[in-house]
């Protein structure tokens, strides 16, 4: 394709707005945005006085699918929305990137995928956090075997903090009806992504979720999961929005090193023998294996990656570079996501891949006793972009 992709944006809140600013200040190349929706008309005036262009504008995704003269999409919508717009743009034969997450559960993704594959469309999903610098260099790290084998991995993510003011701020803001989930689907689904971008998928997890017990909330806002890999690795994932002063450190242990994600710097130490080697044949009963060479990375590029991935997306729909975030892979996250509760529910282990039919039964059961849209003394609403945005 050498023509222009015509670029229609679903969803004109927070990060739909962003999106648009991008195409907007001509960053994004080879694109336009020729169409936009959203079911509330406020917004739509909004973003027609903040970016005024040439697009017309639709009450509705599906009516923007159905009518609208696009090549491709970009949904920004809430969670639960996300597969069945974009199953109705595949079956339209449109491209299609997706705002995290894929979904609310695995059941509605798999659906979405199985249609994404069908229809041959390229299909993103806005994992940007992907593109940042030293993700990409632990990506690399762990896959070039530069730790050895993973033993274990910990990731403590508690800078989340928030207040009742930002809960109260919607009907919807951490309610089951609303979004699916407090702190892993809203906040940590950056770090759920990562983690199996990094070690891969573990096999079992256990989890102990608190549901409001740090705010007036029906959703989780503190979360310690623990995972056991096929290997035998180990990890530990901690994140909560009720610590002030939280922090965000990564540490992944190898048997022949290990890396160390802390305040924007990356620290490699690289041992002179196998550690499991050196356990078995050291004559010392105290001594540790040699570092043999210690790299510090650090933050070069800016935290905000959607860029990169929105030119990404284009540029791959042209046919002239590859995806980096295969949409596809999402559901990974989804299911971290949905066995951590399923585990909390159930006060056990669970496998995975998880029982998707037991974990839509115990969802349905939690929208069903839902406060969305009966909450009282509700503020209006307030923008929350820090997951996306947010560095280290």
């Amino acid at each position: 394709m050498d023509k222009t992709v015509k670029i229609g944006i679903i969803g004109t809140g927070n990060m739909g707005t962003v999106h648009l600013g991008f195409f907007h200040a001509g960053n994004i190349p080879n694109a336009v945005v020729t169409a936009v929706a959203d079911t509330d008309e406020i917004k739509l005036e909004k973003v027609r006085k903040l970016f005024p262009g040439k697009y017309t504008c639709y009450r509705s995704g599906e009516e923007l699918i159905e009518k609208a003269d696009v090549d491709a999409v970009i949904i920004a919508t809430p969670h639960y929305s996300h597969p069945a717009l974009a199953i109705a743009a595949f079956a339209k034969g449109l491209h299609v990137l997706s705002e995290k997450p894929s979904g609310v559960y695995t059941k509605q993704v798999r659906e979405m995928n199985k249609a994404a594959q069908e229809s041959g469309k390229i299909f993103c999903v806005m994992f940007n956090q992907r593109k940042h610098f030293l993700h990409k260099k632990i990506k690399e790290l762990i896959s070039g075997e530069e730790i050895g084998r993973v033993k274990r991995v910990n990731w403590i993510i508690t800078n989340w903090f928030r207040t009742q003011h930002y809960y109260d701020s919607g009907q919807w803001r951490a309610t089951w009806a609303g979004e699916g989930g407090g702190v892993l689907i809203n906040q940590a689904i950056h770090q759920i992504d990562l983690l199996q971008w990094f070690t891969g998928m573990p096999q079992k997890v256990f989890a102990f979720c608190g549901y409001g017990k740090w705010h007036d909330v029906e959703v989780e806002d503190a979360v310690t999961a623990f995972l056991l890999y096929k290997n035998g690795a180990t990890g530990v994932f901690v994140t909560t929005t009720g610590e002030s002063n939280g922090t965000n450190r990564l540490e992944i242990f190898g048997s022949r090193g290990n890396l160390l994600l802390e305040g924007g710097v990356l620290t490699l130490k690289k041992y002179a023998q196998d550690e499991n080697e050196f356990i078995k044949t050291c004559p010392n009963s105290f001594s540790q294996p040699e570092i043999a060479e210690t790299q510090v990375f650090r933050q070069t590029d800016s935290f905000d990656c959607h860029k990169d991935i929105l030119c990404n997306f284009v540029a791959a729909i042209r046919g002239e570079e590859p995806l980096f975030v295969d949409g596809k892979e999402g559901i990974n996250s989804v299911s971290l996501m949905n066995a951590m509760l399923l585990s909390s529910w159930l006060h056990k282990d669970v496998d995975l891949p998880i029982d998707e039919d037991l974990y839509f039964e115990e969802l349905s059961k939690r929208i069903a006793e839902s406060r969305a849209g009966q909450k009282k003394n509700v503020i209006g609403e307030i923008e929350d972009n820090t997951c996306s945005f947010g560095g280290f």
